[in-house]
């Protein structure tokens, strides 16, 4: 489950994080849908437009993988 999501945001981990440091970014597939400065409005904005489970939420903030 979100293994495409992950893969992406692990491939270009170092790019995105320098490109939104410190917010939320929104994947769905190979897509960046969202970015935020917190994770309750990544979450909440999300859950809108699409079912929990079909978006990663990634914190660039992190300097691991996830």
């Amino acid at each position: 489950m979100l293994d495409r999501e992950r893969r992406y945001y692990n491939t270009r981990r170092r790019k995105l994080q320098k490109k939104y440091q410190y917010k939320f970014i929104v994947l769905v597939g190979r897509k960046i849908v969202g970015v935020y400065d917190t994770h309750a409005e990544a979450f909440a904005d999300s859950r809108k437009t699409f079912e929990t489970g079909a978006f990663l939420i990634c914190d660039t903030s992190v300097p691991h993988r996830i």
